[in-house]
This record gives C-alpha cells, sequence and structure tokens, in this order.
C-alpha cells in the first residue's frame, strides 16, 4: 500500500479534472482506477461494484457486494463510512440489478440531480449498467469519462517506477524460463506452465503477482496472429514462436515479448528480426520528454521502411497498473495522429511486432521517459534466439 499522502495526491488530481471536465460525480467502475484510488485489488470486479468521487468528500465511496465489503474495510484506507454494501439477492438476478442500488444511494446521499461522469468505455460497465444508471437517475446529466482517472495515472510516482522495475525482474526470470522449457516434444501448455510458476514465485526478494493478460505463445505459421495463446501440441523440429508475457508486481506490469527457435530459424525470420532490432535501436536512440507520441512512431517507420516494411499497428501504448483483461492504460499510444507530450515518468510497452501472413517477429521494451531520454525497465537480450536441439551439435541444425 502507498502512502496515505498519495492516494490524497492522486484523489485531488482527479477531483481537479472533474472541475475541469464539468463533472461533480464520478462514478469508477475500472478496478485498475480503484486500485489506484484506494488500494482494493480483490479479484470481485466478476460482479458490478462502483466507486463514487464527488467534489465534496474527502474520500471515494465504495458500493459493491456484501461479501466484498471486509475486504475493502482491510485493504484500503477508506473508512466504515465509505463502504457501502449491497445484498447478494443483487447478484446475477433479474428482478434487481446492483446498479438500481447504486443509483439509491446517489440519490440518498444528495447526488441525483447533478453531473456524473461515467467510465462507458471499460470492460465492467455494461449497457444495462448505464440503461439502469439512467433510469435511476432521471434528472442527472451523464458524461463519459472513461479516461479521466487513466490519464492521471500516466505520470508515475517514484514509488510506481519502483514496482514496475521489480515487475522487469520478474518477466527476465519467466522469460528465461519459457526458454529453457521450450524443446522438441514439450507441450507448449507446459511451456505456459513454466511462465506462470516464474511470474507468481518471482525473485527470492519479491514474489509475482497475476498478470492481467496471459501468456501469448503462437507457434511458426500461427507468430502471424500475435494474440494466440497455447494448446496441448508437442513443439517440433523447426518450430519458432513468439513470446509475449509480462511480469506483474502489486497490480503494476512490465510486459516483454521475444522470438525464439527450436534449432535454426528460417531466413526470414532471421532477416525480419534483424530489421526489428534496428528500429527498436533507432527509436530507443530518440525518444525524450517533450516529444509527440506520433513522432517515435515517425522513426520506427521511417527506419523499417528503408527495408520495405510496415507496420499498420500501433508502435506502444501506456503501461502500469492495470486488471485483467488487460495491461494497457488506454491513453497515450505510439502512432500517428497521438499528439500527446511524452514526460518523465511516463511508461509503455515499446511494441515493434510485425506480422505477415505466415510469420511475425515479436521483441519488446517496457520503457520509462526520463528527464532526458529512456530508461529499459528489463534488461534481457533482444536477439533473436535459436535454441540448440538436444543431441545435435549447433552445426548440425537444420532450418
Amino acid at each position: 500500500m502507498f502512502a496515505l499522502a498519495e492516494y490524497t495526491t492522486r484523489l485531488e488530481k482527479i477531483k481537479k479534472r472533474m472541475v475541469d471536465e464539468g463533472v461533480d460525480v464520478l462514478l469508477i467502475s475500472n478496478p485498475s482506477n480503484m486500485y489506484y484510488l484506494t488500494n482494493y485489488s480483490a479479484w470481485s470486479f466478476y460482479v458490478h461494484q462502483m466507486m463514487v468521487v464527488t467534489l465534496e468528500d474527502a474520500q471515494p465511496l465504495w458500493i459493491g457486494r456484501q461479501m466484498d465489503a471486509s475486504g475493502v474495510a482491510k485493504t484500503t484506507w477508506l473508512d466504515e463510512h465509505h463502504i457501502i454494501a449491497y445484498p447478494d439477492f443483487y447478484v446475477q438476478s433479474k428482478e434487481r440489478h446492483p446498479i438500481d442500488f447504486v443509483a439509491n444511494i446517489l440519490t440518498e446521499i444528495g447526488q441525483s440531480s447533478r453531473t456524473i461522469g461515467i467510465e462507458m468505455d471499460v470492460h465492467y460497465f455494461t449497457a444495462l449498467c448505464y440503461e439502469r444508471l439512467k433510469k435511476g437517475l432521471p434528472n442527472a446529466k451523464f458524461k463519459d469519462t472513461s479516461s479521466l482517472v487513466n490519464m492521471v495515472r500516466l505520470i508515475k510516482s517514484n514509488q510506481e517506477i519502483k514496482y514496475m522495475k521489480r515487475a522487469g525482474k520478474i518477466v527476465e526470470t519467466a522469460m528465461n524460463a519459457a526458454y529453457d522449457c521450450v524443446q522438441i516434444g514439450v507441450r507448449e501448455c507446459d511451456v505456459a506452465a513454466a511462465i506462470y510458476h516464474a511470474q507468481i514465485k518471482g525473485t527470492p526478494e519479491y514474489g509475482g503477482d497475476y498478470t492481467s493478460i496471459v501468456p501469448m505463445l503462437p507457434t511458426s505459421q500461427n507468430t502471424s496472429s500475435p494474440h494466440i495463446t497455447w494448446t496441448d501440441n508437442k513443439y517440433e523440429q523447426g518450430d519458432f514462436l513468439t513470446i509475449e508475457i509480462a511480469g506483474a508486481y502489486k497490480r503494476y506490469h512490465a510486459p516483454m515479448a521475444r522470438t525464439m527457435a527450436i534449432g535454426q530459424a528460417k531466413e526470414e525470420v532471421k532477416e525480419l528480426s534483424k530489421v526489428v532490432q534496428e528500429g527498436i535501436e533507432a527509436t530507443l536512440e530518440v525518444i525524450k520528454p517533450g516529444m509527440k507520441a506520433e513522432e517515435v512512431e515517425r522513426i520506427w517507420s521511417k527506419t523499417i521502411g528503408k527495408y520495405g516494411h510496415r507496420k499498420s499497428s500501433r508502435l506502444g501504448y501506456s503501461v502500469g497498473l492495470s486488471f485483467p483483461p488487460d495491461w494497457g492504460e488506454h491513453t497515450v499510444s505510439f502512432r500517428p495522429g497521438d499528439d500527446s507530450v511524452l514526460q518523465p515518468n511516463m511508461t509503455f510497452h515499446l511494441m515493434p511486432g510485425i506480422w505477415y501472413s505466415d510469420y511475425g517477429v515479436e521483441i519488446t521494451e517496457t520503457i520509462r521517459i526520463t528527464e532526458t531520454g529512456v530508461e529499459l525497465l528489463t534488461n534481457f537480450p533482444r536477439d533473436l534466439y535459436e535454441k540448440p536441439i538436444l543431441g545435435i551439435l549447433p552445426d548440425e541444425h537444420t532450418s
């Protein structure tokens, strides 16, 4: 848990942004933003829960399932007057909806006719939530504030950076576990299990957290589809794969991806790997505070364009604390048209993967913008890893 002063500072920044956007009441359903404000991190987001921020109140108000209220009391800085639980008969009921309960509470505390900000574009706020909220608060004015808290989260505190660096150490151990496990005859699911073990075990100094995205391990032709996970198929000679995973510490993530082959990689994979690595180096050399996000992507595209390659998807995105199903912050992206200005202690997943119809290469880094440039939050070789095949000398490898 962070110091109380850090939580109150975060809350004041959010209230200032509420004023700037003309919002009197902010409803938060994103568990990442709940955690950011209070340290609440239980796996309770599969049912409806809400955090309410008003301009007048010195604490957020948590509204959620009755059996989860004690977890809020035990793990957050909220007092008992700011923890309100709804009975279990609201859970997955055809007759009642938790948002009806939320609307009633807002009415009771005199907030039913104000301008209310809602995180409308998040995974945890459904169309039915919106309909019930409008029905329960007919005199309120609603505004979409999906990114309000997320934008405050963009610039990390020193303690947040410390947590992300720990996550970076954890992802290094997890990638080593994957490299060690992959071999002819080994199942993809066994590699995923080795990664999970390393992610949660962490280091001797600190343990790991569960990550917001599962290990993504597409093999051979499936590397053209970067978000494929794993099967129980066994690896064969000549296979190659991309490994995109993260380390997580106290919900703070450091993602990383690498590409490897069992034996010698195919020539097109080798060549594309070299292009991606050159693009990464060229991009890292120029990143600095004051740049616009789109400028970062422009350097990358110019570098790989010399070799006839292009990447249609974004080059990267902001990361930090998160809950499933995504470790991204949903704010700044390295892509054309994003004129966000980079500032110190912003953190990004630099994601220079290139995918074609029957193969792809991923080599990525988590980075921090510093006062003068950029810092890597991991220390792991970027080279295409060609793993020796058991029982075969290196010069006997076949493609």
